[in-house]
């Protein structure tokens, strides 16, 4: 794989999440100005909200992995020397990418069983499986982006060069 290619890709996982940021935003805002001045309220908006949300956060977990935005506590890592800070990234990263792996996993089990049970929602009695299928499709990237960042931390690990932090001036 080249180095462009997986940028890309790791470039349009985080576009499709951010867009998700975006359509969450838009229900909520139609949802609530409707109300309030309409006093009208969108069939299943708040069903819909629910699993948008649950798909903004699967997406988010795969823009968050490769670019180790997530949360981490840095006690041990910030007092170790070049070396121990790549083995303790690694080791880091294969826990993550284990974890991932067994979630998305269940999380096939989730969109198959309400497939099979033809869960719908409460007003127009749309099928939720395609919503649980986008939010997998989303830990499944998590899954590349981790497989893709284990092994740049591996082999390329100048790669995985981190921008410049600001820090605050007293």
């Amino acid at each position: 794989m080249s180095r462009a290619w997986m940028d890309r890709f790791i470039d349009t996982i985080e576009w499709i999440a951010a867009a998700f940021v975006g359509i969450v935003a838009l229900n909520i805002f139609l949802a609530v100005i409707l109300r309030n001045t309409l006093s009208y309220n969108i069939p299943d908006s708040f069903d819909i909200g629910r699993m948008l949300l649950g798909i903004l956060i699967f997406w988010g977990i795969a823009a968050t992995s490769y670019r180790g935005g997530h949360i981490t506590v840095d006690l041990v890592w910030a007092n170790v020397g070049p070396k121990y800070k790549r083995m303790i990234d690694v080791f880091a990263t294969l826990v993550l990418l284990f974890v991932v792996s067994v979630q998305t996993w269940t999380l096939f089990d989730k969109v198959r069983g309400t497939y099979n049970d033809n869960v719908l929602t409460f007003d127009m009695h749309m099928p939720t499986w395609p919503f649980f299928a986008v939010a997998w499709a989303g830990d499944g990237a998590a899954v590349l982006l981790i497989a893709i960042r284990t092994y740049r931390l591996i082999f390329h690990p100048e790669e995985m060069q981190e921008e410049p932090k600001i820090k605050a001036v007293e």
